[in-house]
């Protein structure tokens, strides 16, 4: 079982749990649930474009770092320019929690992006409650029907939908309705990176939908790289978090690129 099976075996059990404990109603009936969302498609076109990452661990790289609370290191990411957010909720995995968005939703005022693993319409009722204003559509582990489905449902529920693929047969996923689609440089399966595959994909999408490049992106000339190959976003973690302090990393790197 490689790992994506391993982490989506336990999403499932994990999201029974939650069921019994959390009803949607109660969901709908949260503090969130009723806010008016932020859209990240206009504001990957009117910033830096980079979607900076909260992320304390992942399967492949360990802790990287084990930063409790997470309001300082976003901050510093609007502060200096970031277009959005990207949060992992994912526990066991990721060492994420659905209070890093609770806990920084009323202190920021751009885009936050809910990373987890969609696979049941149950969790995004919790991103809306959450204060997510989009989510993760991740097409190795769903299928066409299910992404049309589930990006119909965000839509009802005022969320934008980032669609995440990485080979061509993905492209499949692909509909009409999907506000943004991601090429993870990082195959899920095996964990590699390669850029130059995420640009012959991104060369046969629609020249209309906005393009974010995902994962992957450890030094300044793959953020050109992929820039000068026509991506309008970067959706960036491990970069900055690998670092004592994310924010004054994420600056530098902002300043370099203007």
């Amino acid at each position: 079982m490689n790992i994506l099976n391993k982490i989506i075996a336990r999403k499932k059990q994990e999201i029974s749990d939650s069921k019994t404990i959390v009803s949607v109603q109660q969901l709908k009936d949260s503090e969130f649930f009723a806010r008016k969302t932020c859209s990240l498609k206009e504001s990957l076109t009117s910033k830096s474009g980079i979607i900076a990452e909260f992320k304390r661990q992942s399967p492949s790289k360990g802790i990287i770092n084990d930063t409790i609370f997470p309001l300082e290191i976003v901050s510093a990411y609007e502060q200096f320019g970031a277009s959005g957010i990207s949060i992992l909720t994912d526990k066991d995995f990721f060492g994420g929690s659905f209070e890093d968005i609770l806990n920084v939703r009323n202190h920021i005022n751009i885009p936050i992006l809910r990373k987890d693993f969609m696979i049941d319409e149950y969790q995004f009722y919790e991103a809306k409650g959450m204060g997510a204003d989009v989510v993760l559509l991740i097409a190795a582990c769903l299928s066409p029907q299910q992404v049309q489905e589930f990006t119909q449902l965000s839509h009802e529920l005022g969320l934008e939908v980032l669609l995440e693929i990485h080979t061509e047969e993905e492209l499949k996923h692909f509909n009409s309705e999907i506000d943004l689609v991601g090429i993870n440089n990082r195959n899920l399966k095996d964990f590699k990176v390669d850029l130059q595959h995420s640009v012959n994909l991104k060369n046969q999408l629609p020249e209309n939908i906005l393009s974010v490049a995902e994962s992957g992106i450890y030094h300044m000339d793959d953020f050109k790289y992929l820039k000068e190959k026509g991506f309008d976003g970067f959706l960036m973690g491990e970069y900055f978090m690998k670092h004592e302090n994310p924010g004054n990393i994420f600056e530098e790197f902002i300043k370099k690129i203007r």
